[in-house]
């Protein structure tokens, strides 16, 4: 009888996380300004455009 042999490679995959604060901060304000602007413009609607309908 014969024993079969297998080679195998097992590669092996370290993940860190690694959370930036600067990232975290400056998605924060993206997405900040992106609410700030869009309540910006439904005010504006509300005010100036509706009332004039």
């Amino acid at each position: 009888m014969t024993v079969h042999q297998r080679n195998m490679e097992i590669e092996e995959v370290h993940v860190e996380k690694r959370t930036d604060s600067s990232l975290v901060a400056s998605t924060f304000i993206k997405y900040a300004a992106y609410v700030i602007i869009t309540l910006g413009i439904l005010y504006f609607l509300a005010v100036y455009v509706i009332p004039e309908l």
